[in-house]
């Protein structure tokens, strides 16, 4: 394993990223609403997309240097893809939850069950996993041009190191297309029928 962190120092930074993000939203939502600090909060939050700059910028300048192409370029991207499309959603989370907890906040919305608004919400949730998908496909695209590498035919993403993560992305967003959106759109959830005694 040790060898594998110091063969792949993207690895590292990747974990570090993603830790990261996680210490600054819990310092930044802390100074809002233990602090009563919301310039700093403010500071804190506006720093988790530095890291998604840092990432791709060191991802793009590996490659430039020489590195071939792989696993640890293209999980940089979907990296990046998924804090940016996930990002603001997964902040908005834990915000309610703060303010609910340390604020006296109304309790945070549960997502709907039924309805059209439980297909509104599908959509949306889908939404963002197309648009990960899209920019960690365009990141990888990026990558490759940067390398001076080929980019395959999208049949034969699952036999290259970087590109079988479009491969992934792809899959997972057509499997959760079929799955969710699609399914609630053709038969949408109906509230139960209450009886009345």
């Amino acid at each position: 394993m040790g060898n594998f962190l110091s063969a792949n120092p993207l690895v590292l930074l990747i974990a570090a990223c993603e830790l990261g993000f996680w210490v600054l939203l819990v310092l930044g939502l802390a100074a809002r609403y233990l602090l009563r600090a919301r310039v700093l909060s403010t500071v804190l939050l506006l720093l988790v997309p530095v890291l998604d700059l840092v990432l791709v910028s060191a991802s793009i300048i590996d490659v430039a240097g020489g590195s071939a192409p792989g696993l640890t370029h293209g999980l940089a991207a979907v990296y990046l893809g998924f804090t940016v499309a996930f990002g603001h959603s997964m902040i908005r989370w834990a915000d309610r939850r703060f303010a609910h907890r340390f604020a006296g906040g109304p309790p945070p919305p549960a997502p709907p069950k039924y309805g059209p608004e439980r297909v509104a919400h599908e959509w949306r949730e889908w939404g963002k996993a197309a648009l990960a998908t899209v920019i960690a496909l365009a990141v990888i695209a990026v990558t490759a041009l940067v390398a001076g590498t080929a980019v395959p035919a999208p049949l034969d993403w699952f036999g290259d190191p970087m590109w079988n993560w479009g491969g992934r992305l792809a899959a997972i967003a057509l499997i959760w297309f079929v799955g969710w959106p699609l399914r609630v759109s053709i038969a949408p959830p109906r509230r139960p029928a209450t009886t009345h005694r």
